[in-house]
């Protein structure tokens, strides 16, 4: 800042001198002339010199990025702790060892244990990474650095890594401190597949910090990052990030505790059952069920009431699942009835084959959805046999047989189900050795010459699937009228409702 402003007082005093000397051209002084042209050469250069230097500077700034500075400030405000991350016991029991090290670094030096370098939080986006990291850092008083992969990524060789060095030394003069880096693989994809000489420099300076960590003590480097598998292997060695922690989706009772920490000092009804809503959100992150009691409230409000009430959670899960509710959209009635028949199929091979409970039925157009089915399950399954596999392709494939079935004709209404079911029958070929080509799993790496044959064991997994679910409607084709004119009629079904048509007990 300095310099410029010497540069900008110098370029005004040559400007003003400039044209002191081209006035005074009629003079006596016949070296008025020589001494203006030198003058005016000279403003010219600096003028040239002051507007390079502007350019420049802001983009050759090895400085940490100022966003770094604000987000630091803004977790200092507002301290996170253990008790304040719901769902994740055994991180958390993980976790506490590093806190205790940080506090109390003798206790372990006697011993000889030095405190990990790094930890890599890796697993779905919205399952707490970031939330357990800041933890860390209340739970131990430690300074709470924040940075993002991206803002270390730039078009100018060395920037990156300039930003990387400045990191770390902020870092080590805060001690004890957390350096907390999201969208690790933005800076840390594999070097094999990337030949971005800058991004090679900042993940070689990544390195090489990393490795010289051992002389710094209580300073800690927490990663997190959606796609592991991308990420330097060099990265990920023991020295450098030693411990890889996996976030995954919480299971039902850690939804059910999640959704207890979202839910202080929220004025709830009496009706309001916590176990019910975590049956219902299943298979959902933290941040889903963060935005289901935001939701709710919200309903809330715009009804004017004075508690959270049962209603405004179910409304609040559709919001979230189907979308928002259309109620302006014009559907013929030729339109109703396919919708009504498909969403029918869906909820009738799915109960057949006792899949999922089945909460909910709906012909009322959601964002882009024109009908749904709301599936809830009591239970979560951490192993999944090649028949539930097929009977989850056979139930996302009944709307469109039970349309063929009923109007002799498909419509582009299974497009979602048809990505869906394409998804799984690729997974059980190529990721779980559930075909005819054998106990293998098949990567980008090694598809040649397997591709076509992939194919046609997908498409046989499919066709095989989408057969059974004609077999099972046509079984039951009058449960399926019966459910579509309930739906034509009312529009929505409750499982319990389901229940009675089936006359199951």
């Amino acid at each position: 800042m300095i310099k410029k402003r010497i540069l900008f007082t110098l370029f005004v005093l040559s400007l003003i001198l400039s044209i002191a000397s081209i006035l005074n051209l009629g003079k006596v002084y016949s070296r008025s002339s020589i001494f203006s042209k030198f003058l005016f050469a000279s403003t010219t250069i600096g003028f040239y010199t002051f507007i390079r230097k502007m350019d420049k500077q802001p983009e050759l700034m090895p400085a940490t990025s100022l966003r770094q500075e604000e987000k630091k400030e803004g977790n200092n405000q507002q301290k996170v702790y253990f008790d304040d991350v719901a769902g994740l016991d055994e991180v958390k029991d993980d976790l506490k060892e590093i806190a205790d090290f940080i506090k109390n670094p003798e206790k372990y030096d006697k011993m000889g244990a030095k405190i990990p370098k790094g930890i890599m939080f890796h697993g779905p986006p919205g399952t707490g990474k970031t939330l357990i990291a800041s933890a860390i850092s209340g739970e131990t008083e430690a300074g709470f650095i924040y940075a993002s992969g991206s803002e270390f990524v730039e078009k100018y060789v060395g920037v990156g890594a300039s930003r990387i060095r400045s990191l770390f030394e902020k870092a080590k003069k805060q001690a004890p401190c957390v350096i907390f880096i999201d969208e690790m693989d933005a800076i840390g994809v594999s070097r094999s597949s990337d030949n971005n000489s800058e991004r090679d420099q900042t993940l070689n300076q990544l390195l090489v910090e990393l490795d010289g960590f051992n002389r710094y003590d209580n300073v800690i480097v927490i990663g997190a990052t959606n796609r592991l598998e991308l990420l330097d292997e060099a990265l990920l060695r023991p020295g450098r990030f030693d411990r890889h922690i996996y976030i995954g989706n919480p299971n039902v009772k850690s939804r059910e505790e999640i959704l207890k920490v979202h839910l202080r000092n929220k004025p709830l009804d009496k009706k309001v059952n916590i176990k019910d809503i975590a049956r219902k959100t299943h298979g959902m992150s933290g941040a889903h069920l963060a935005n289901i009691v935001n939701e709710a409230a919200i309903f809330a409000v715009r009804e004017n009431l004075a508690t959270i009430g049962p209603e405004q959670f179910n409304l609040a899960i559709e919001r979230v699942v189907a979308g928002l509710k259309n109620k302006n959209a014009v559907i013929s009635e030729k339109e109703r009835k396919i919708v009504a028949y498909h969403e029918s199929g869906h909820a009738l091979v799915g109960r057949v084959l006792n899949n999922d409970l089945i909460e909910k039925i709906s012909i009322v157009p959601h964002g882009q959805a024109l009908g749904f089915v709301l599936n809830a399950s009591s239970e979560d399954k951490f192993l999944i046999t090649k028949k539930e596999l097929c009977e989850k392709i056979q139930t996302l494939l009944a709307g469109r047989a039970a349309e063929e079935i009923i109007f002799n004709e498909i419509s582009t209404g299974a497009q979602n189900d048809l990505t869906k079911a394409t998804e799984i029958a690729h997974q059980m070929v190529c990721e779980y050795g559930m075909s005819s080509l054998g106990n293998r799993t098949f990567s980008n790496n090694n598809l040649s010459g397997y591709g076509n044959f992939i194919n046609k064991e997908v498409n046989s997994i499919i066709e095989s699937c989408y057969q059974e679910s004609k077999k099972i409607i046509l079984k039951n084709i009058d449960f399926l009228h019966s459910i579509s004119s309930r739906l034509l009629l009312e529009e929505t079904i409750t499982g319990k409702e389901l229940e009675k048509i089936l006359k199951v007990s």
